[in-house]
C-alpha cells in the first residue's frame, strides 16, 4: 500500500511494517509477521525493483510480530537487520518479562490471533545476526534514517526518523488501535514494559518534525508527533 512517494506500507491495522522506495535502495522497518514476506514481494514488484535493492532492515524493537521475515530476509540476501542494543537479546532469544495483559474483548483479540496465524506467525524465527545500534545513530542506508530512543514498551524500543519521506516510524512507543480492544486513537499499546516510561518517552517523540507517525499496530497517523503526543495525554 503507498501512503506516499516512496513511502509504503505492508500487511495492515493489525500489524504493519514499511517498505522506503528510494533512489538508491530499498529500507525496511520493522519485518511484521513470517507471511509478511509474500505482501514485501509483491510491493517490491509493484515498484519495479528486485529484492537485491533492499539494503537494510531497522527494527523498532525485538518483538516477535515486528521480526517476523527478518531472519529469512538476512539468510536469503545477507542484508543487515539494525537493532538498539537494549533490545538484541529479545529479538536473538524471544525472552522478555511478563505483563500484564491488561484489558481485551473478545472479537478484536480473536482477530489479532486469527491473523497472526495466516500470517505464519507460530513459524517466526529468532535473528541470529544483528547489528546492534544505539540513540542518536544515523544509519547508511537509503533516507540516512536516524534513531530516536523511546524505552518504555521495551528497553530498546526506537523511532526511526526519515527526514527523506517526511515520516516517523514508532514500531509499539505507541498505537492507532488496540489490537486486543480494538480502540481506536492515539494511546500506549498493550504489552508494554514500563508504561511511565512509555509516557516519558512520548516528550522525546514530540521534539521530532514530520507528517506522518507510523506505528506497527493501527492506522497511519497523518499528522505530527506533537498532535500525537498530545492526543496520547489527554484524558
Amino acid at each position: 500500500m503507498k501512503l506516499a512517494p516512496s513511502l509504503h506500507r505492508l500487511g495492515n491495522d493489525i500489524v504493519a511494517c514499511y517498505m522506503l522506495d528510494l533512489p538508491d535502495g530499498i529500507t525496511l522497518i520493522d519485518a511484521g509477521l513470517p507471511g509478511h514476506w509474500n505482501d514485501l514481494l509483491r510491493e517490491l514488484d509493484a515498484v519495479g525493483r528486485p529484492l537485491a535493492d533492499v539494503r537494510g532492515l531497522v527494527l523498532t524493537h525485538g518483538d516477535s510480530d515486528h521480526i517476523g521475515f527478518a531472519e529469512r530476509l538476512r539468510r536469503e540476501t545477507g542484508v543487515p537487520i539494525f537493532i538498539h542494543a537494549a533490545d538484541a537479546h529479545r529479538a536473538r532469544t524471544s525472552e522478555k518479562p511478563k505483563t500484564a495483559m491488561g484489558p481485551l474483548r473478545l472479537g478484536p483479540t480473536l482477530g489479532f490471533l486469527a491473523y497472526g496465524l495466516r500470517k505464519n506467525a507460530v513459524r517466526t524465527r529468532h535473528v541470529e545476526e544483528l547489528v546492534e545500534i544505539d540513540d542518536g545513530h544515523a544509519l547508511d542506508l537509503p533516507g540516512a534514517p536516524r534513531i530516536v530512543g523511546l524505552p518504555g514498551h521495551s528497553p530498546g524500543s526506537i523511532a526511526v526518523h526519515v527526514p527523506a519521506v517526511d515520516a516517523v516510524f514508532v514500531g509499539d512507543a505507541l498505537t492507532t488501535r488496540h489490537v486486543l480492544t480494538g480502540h481506536t486513537g492515539a494511546q500506549l499499546a498493550p504489552f508494554t514494559d514500563d508504561r511511565a516510561g512509555a509516557l516519558a518517552s512520548i516528550d522525546q517523540l514530540s521534539q521530532v518534525s514530520a507528517s506522518w507517525v507510523l506505528p506497527g499496530h493501527g492506522a497511519p497517523w497523518h499528522g505530527s508527533p506533537v498532535d500525537i503526543a498530545a492526543a496520547i495525554r489527554e484524558p
